[in-house]
């Protein structure tokens, strides 16, 4: 079938209208009518081919929230009607040891991306949610139970709340745990707010004081301008956890210095360029740890929609028109956004 679409033909291009196919829903799959998609610093890298492999025509898009339209004769969890959610996967091998342990982000064998990924299914890769419609196995499908009025802000969530809720679950934050959280960005502000709604104490950090104010409106009980080596050390030998959002190559040092011992700074951002090479003194000598964290399998995905729900927890977002959307990728470059746009797929009837 034929859908309406925003992407681009090559890395040079602007995004603009496109018409693309989707697959007729098989057995096991959920068709979707999307209503809104976040959009993320991935999209803009992989449309611009700032990392190899882009495919074309690429239509990014991996926080996706609509309503089920139709389903396959096979799917049992889902009705037309429902309001579900895909996030950053749409298949993995099933087979592998990740994979069983529902940690699918992990598979052995590679999992298939929402968008840019090799598929059967014309044009031979996946396309993502800057679309009105998607066809998505019922596996990856995820329920949604936030309020009609909450669904915008809830779309982040998909990939800039897993993203920082994966850590915090696999890291045992809760009471009595004290947390850094370094950016206050798209991810760092979910991770602010999850982490507080654990139970955690937080403490945000920041390249810019005009972000202090912001920190603590999102729940951070202490904030630090992280170019204050005098604000830095005051916080020496105190974290159980830091985990850092930042993107851009930085010096990781400054983060490991304010681990206790047997704490951890888990990197979720990937930069540009590496990361200068850490003292692995300072990590041998007081048994710390640097690691990294990807997205979430679907399971712990879920849980983090459920909990949120629970709790009220959204993203900050801009709703906008598909029709800024190159407008929006250079107020992102600019850090120009508190904290996440997200379209509004209507704006594609227009």
């Amino acid at each position: 079938m034929t859908t309406k679409a925003w992407g681009a033909h090559s890395a040079r291009e602007l995004l603009g209208p496109l018409d693309i196919s989707r697959r007729e829903p098989g057995p096991h799959d959920v068709q979707i009518d999307i209503d809104w998609c976040g959009v993320c610093h991935s999209d803009l890298h992989t449309v611009r081919s700032e990392w190899s492999g882009t495919r074309y025509p690429c239509i990014p898009g991996h926080e996706i929230i609509g309503r089920v339209t139709a389903v396959g004769g096979a799917v049992t969890g889902f009705a037309v009607g429902d309001t579900v959610g895909v996030g950053c996967m749409v298949d993995s091998c099933q087979s592998c040891s990740a994979c069983e342990e529902g940690l699918e982000q992990y598979c052995e064998n590679g999992f298939s991306g929402t968008y840019n990924s090799p598929v059967s299914d014309a044009p031979g890769h996946t396309l993502g949610g800057y679309s009105k419609r998607i066809v998505v196995d019922e596996k990856f499908i995820l329920r949604i139970s936030h309020p009609a009025g909450q669904l915008a802000a809830a779309a982040p969530l998909l990939c800039a709340g897993i993203t920082t809720w994966s850590p915090l679950r696999h890291w045992g934050v809760g009471p009595g745990k004290k947390v850094g959280i370094a950016g206050v960005g798209g991810l760092g502000h979910m991770g602010i707010r999850l982490a507080k709604a654990l139970g955690a104490e937080v403490v945000a950090f920041t390249t810019s004081e005009n972000k202090r104010e912001d920190a603590r409106a999102l729940g951070a009980d202490e904030v630090v301008v992280s170019r204050n080596p005098e604000e830095m050390k005051a916080y020496r030998s105190s974290f159980d956890l830091i985990l850092d959002t930042v993107s851009a190559s930085h010096n990781l040092d400054d983060f490991v210095s304010l681990l206790k011992r047997d704490g951890t700074l888990a990197l979720v951002g990937v930069p540009e360029h590496p990361h200068p090479s850490p003292n692995v003194g300072q990590i041998v000598f007081s048994r710390r740890a640097i690691a990294g964290s990807l997205i979430g399998g679907i399971r712990e995905t879920q849980e983090m929609l459920d909990f949120c729900a629970e709790h009220g927890i959204v993203s900050d977002v801009e709703v906008i028109p598909i029709q800024q959307i190159n407008e929006a990728y250079e107020r992102m470059l600019r850090s120009d956004v508190r904290y996440r746009f997200v379209i509004d797929l209507s704006s594609l009837e227009g």
